[in-house]
This record gives C-alpha cells, sequence and structure tokens, in this order.
C-alpha cells in the first residue's frame, strides 16, 4: 500500500502517544499498542508496529492498516490484537484513536472487584464511562472477540478488560492519550488513598459539573504541547518529520 504524505502528521502523532504513554506507565516490553483515523484515510488505520516498543517507536514504525482488507491482518509487522482497534473503529464513528495497554495499576483493578471511585478530578473524567469487559482474558485475536470488545465499551472513553489490561479511545490522538494517561492515575491514586483510610469519594452530580471545566479542547491542547516539551527536555521525543 502506497504510504501518502497527508498520512505523514497523523503518523507522527501516533508515535508521539506511544512515547508518551510509555513514560506515563504503559510501558510493557514491545506489547500495547496505539492507532489513529482521520476523515482523509477513508477506511484506512494508522496503527504501531510490532516489534518495538512504546519507548521507542518512530513515525516509520507506524503502519497502515486497511479496514476493508481481511489479508491486513496477516502483516508481519501486524500486532495479533490489532482486531481491538478495527472493530471500534467499525462500532464508533466518533472514534479517531485507539490505545491498548498493560498499565499496572488500571491492569490490576481488572484483576479485583472494585469499581473506580470519584476520588479526584482523574476519576471524574470516567463518571460515566469505564466499563469493565468480562468474557475472557485471552489475547484478543479473532473478530468477534474485538467486536465483543467494542461491545462491552459501548459509548464510552475506556474499558478495563478483566485480568487483562485496558483499552481507551478518542476523538483524536491527543485525547485518546490523555485519557489513557488520567484512567491510570486515576486508579494509582485510588489505590494510595485506600491504605490511609476511607474512601471519601465525591457525588456523581458534583463530578458532571466538573467534568466540561477540567477536561475539553483547549485543555488537551495544552497538556498535548506540554506533554511533547517534556518529552524532547529528557531526550525521549521524536524528530519532527517536517525537519527531514
Amino acid at each position: 500500500m502506497t504510504i501518502h504524505s497527508d498520512a505523514a502528521p497523523l503518523r507522527e502523532q501516533v508515535a508521539w502517544a506511544c512515547r508518551l504513554l510509555a513514560h506515563e506507565g504503559y510501558a510493557d516490553l514491545t506489547l500495547g499498542h496505539v492507532s489513529a483515523r482521520n476523515d482523509e484515510t477513508g477506511s484506512v488505520v494508522w496503527i504501531k508496529r510490532r516489534g518495538v516498543a512504546l519507548d521507542e517507536v518512530e513515525p516509520d514504525d507506524v503502519i497502515p492498516l486497511d479496514l476493508d482488507d481481511p489479508a491486513a491482518f496477516e502483516q508481519p509487522d501486524m500486532h495479533a490484537e490489532a482486531v481491538l482497534h478495527t472493530e471500534v473503529y467499525l462500532a464508533r464513528p466518533d472514534v479517531h484513536a485507539v490505545v491498548h495497554g498493560h498499565p499496572p495499576y488500571a491492569t490490576a483493578l481488572g484483576a479485583v472487584d472494585a469499581p473506580l471511585e470519584l476520588i479526584n478530578h482523574d476519576a471524574v473524567m470516567f463518571v460515566d464511562s469505564l466499563s469493565t469487559f468480562e468474557e475472557t482474558a485471552d489475547l484478543i485475536t479473532a473478530t468477534e472477540q474485538g467486536a465483543a470488545v467494542a461491545s462491552a465499551l459501548g459509548a464510552g472513553r475506556a474499558v478495563v478488560m478483566r485480568n487483562h489490561g485496558v483499552l481507551v479511545v478518542g476523538k483524536d490522538v491527543p485525547w485518546a492519550a490523555l485519557t489513557a494517561v488520567t484512567l491510570e492515575r486515576a486508579v494509582r491514586l485510588q489505590s494510595i488513598a485506600s491504605t490511609l483510610g476511607t474512601l471519601r469519594p465525591i457525588s456523581r452530580e458534583h463530578a458532571l459539573r466538573l467534568w466540561p471545566d477540567k477536561y475539553n479542547d483547549k485543555q488537551v491542547d495544552e497538556y498535548w504541547a506540554s506533554w511533547q516539551r517534556k518529552l524532547d527536555r529528557l531526550g525521549l521525543g521524536i524528530s519532527s518529520l517536517s525537519a527531514r
């Protein structure tokens, strides 16, 4: 498949997201993947290839996956669980970015019978949108399994996969990245708080009032730019395609 130059910015965003997610707790050998699509790519999704860790992904490591081509899953560089992405995209026209990973705290939440409590502003993001996929702890490699995860996700932003990991979506790459990081942070803080005493969650009504002030496009753009600057300072950023 020809890689068109108009896909370059999207591939670069996916690479940035992979690196920042690794820095924020999603690093797990060469496992985990991020994908994205936009209105110009039609049926084509751009996804991190297998064989590289999240923290070493470059734009050239983001490869095309055609939703209309069953043989696309047989590419040697394709992740075995790519159906997690394709089935969500098929079910959710509003979704333009997908993250799958195994962050320790959110993955641990999927191994116990405990909900995410509304104990801080991070948890507010998921006031109405955190579900659990209960059917299997296996790798999700069949289309029917991917469709089941998409069904469990529903109209939400994230689904905890029982004894496995998480799947997070967004309307674009920065939103998906922020949602993924915020989920891990929310569960981590709940884990800490639960060791100190009885949890005292805020009310759902209060959380719903907080949501639009805490999570909006302006804030997400600021956070994304800040992440890029931070990774560059740490020497963990990528070379801009426009500078090549």
